[in-house]
């Protein structure tokens, strides 16, 4: 932290605690103490300032302590934290400290997850109005035509909402790359299935600058330095 302090609603998500804006909620519940006393929205924490929520001290790591993590998800794991909820992420990676998914694959779906634990770019990544690039490789249970690609590209209505623009790169009569800037719940699989075809594979392999490569299935690595230089530049634009 450096000594000109930090916001407050940074603090806690810099600790892993929650995003940004579950952080000013829980200010504006008055559920949050700095120095002991109740805390306002805009606060800042200097150096030496203890905070504290429902009487859990929170502590915001350093750059040192900050973990970025790329994971190569198999199919039948499922992304959340909950510890009863079976096959989920954190207790299949085991990893020593408290980390976190930054969004989500369904459970029928392999490929690229990130993990952190660093609740400040957690918003950045996930927001759809952030237009953030993920890329997939998705095979279909039968061969699709141009009229099909046409479709993913402008965009397919699903349920009430009409998804935005994607690019659609095919790989054979049955698969193709598809990259979107949104992260609706089973968005592809909905997309596909409006469109009369049903998903049989489904793999990320980028989120933004950051690319799945040859990471075994099951197998994660941490970030480079250069990656999170040109990931956090991204964010920043």
């Amino acid at each position: 932290m450096k000594n000109n302090g930090i916001r407050l609603n940074k603090y806690i998500a810099s600790a892993g605690y929650c995003s940004r804006r579950q952080a000013d909620r829980l200010i504006a519940e008055n559920k949050v103490l700095l120095n002991g006393a109740i805390a306002e929205l805009g606060t800042i924490v200097m150096p030496g300032d203890t905070v504290e929520i429902e009487g859990k001290l929170i502590v915001a790591q350093t750059e040192e302590d900050l973990i970025y993590l790329a994971f190569n998800k198999p199919q039948g794991i499922v992304c959340t934290a909950n510890p009863k909820a079976k096959n989920n992420i954190i207790d299949f990676i085991d990893y020593p400290q408290r980390i976190f998914t930054i969004g989500r694959l369904d459970k029928d779906s392999e490929g690229l997850i990130l993990l952190t634990n660093d609740g400040s770019i957690f918003n950045k990544i996930v927001r759809a109005e952030n237009q953030n690039e993920k890329e997939y490789i998705v095979e279909l249970n039968r061969p699709y035509n141009r009229s099909f690609v046409e479709s993913m590209e402008k965009g397919v209505q699903i349920s009430d909402q009409m998804t935005n623009p994607t690019q659609v790169k095919p790989l054979s009569n049955t698969k193709f790359k598809l990259i979107l800037t949104q992260g609706l719940n089973r968005q592809i699989r909905r997309m596909c299935d409006a469109l009369g075809y049903r998903v049989i594979f489904l793999q990320r392999i980028r989120i933004m600058n950051i690319t799945l490569g040859k990471l075994s299935h099951g197998m994660y690595r941490k970030l480079s330095q250069p990656e999170l230089r040109d990931l956090f530049e991204l964010l920043n634009k």
